[in-house]
């Protein structure tokens, strides 16, 4: 059995879930509602203010979704419930964020401002000019949103430039060598 597909996820009070004939999973709560479809092949009992997942046959194919969809489900129930958040930080003399109606405006070391919009679900707050936090119920949404931002200026391994996580650890290269 799958470690992690045979775990029950519990669901918190104020989270609802449903399940259609047609495997859509469907979980609402106090920050909004997330809907998933599910394998067919794949079983789901909701009972006991739990959420279990089986699987039919110990399939290689069987296997890899019991577990990938028991995930699934868990996250989704988080994110009605608590919502996601990933933190970016901004290293670099004269770069810098700033929240402009509903997106973004980087000051990155470019010859012009970039500026990102929000996509729906999303919200991002910048607490200061070097600090962007990204705001979701959406696990996957928040978690490629806050990777693009990130790609728009790595941080280098010389001077340490550029958006990094918080917490990320960047490793850093000696300079060229003088006489």
């Amino acid at each position: 059995m799958s470690r992690i597909g045979k775990m029950p996820v519990e669901i918190p009070q104020g989270v609802e879930i449903k399940l259609d004939d047609k495997n859509v999973i469907t979980v609402k709560g106090p920050l909004g509602e997330l809907s998933e479809k599910i394998d067919k092949d794949i079983n789901i009992e909701i009972k006991d203010n739990q959420v279990l997942v089986t699987r039919p046959t110990d399939n290689k194919v069987h296997r890899s979704l019991h577990g990938l969809y028991r995930a699934l489900i868990a996250n989704m129930v988080e994110g009605v419930s608590k919502g996601y958040e990933k933190k970016l930080q901004i290293v670099g003399v004269g770069y810098r964020a700033a929240k402009k109606g509903k997106g973004l405006d980087l000051q990155l070391g470019f010859s012009h401002p970039v500026v990102m919009d929000d996509p729906a679900g999303i919200t991002t707050e910048c607490p200061s000019q070097t600090e962007i936090v990204v705001k979701g119920i959406d696990k996957q949404l928040v978690g490629n949103y806050a990777a693009k931002i990130r790609d728009l200026r790595k941080p280098e391994p010389y001077k340490g430039k550029g958006i990094r996580y918080v917490g990320e650890y960047v490793r850093r290269k000696e300079g060229k060598a003088g006489k």
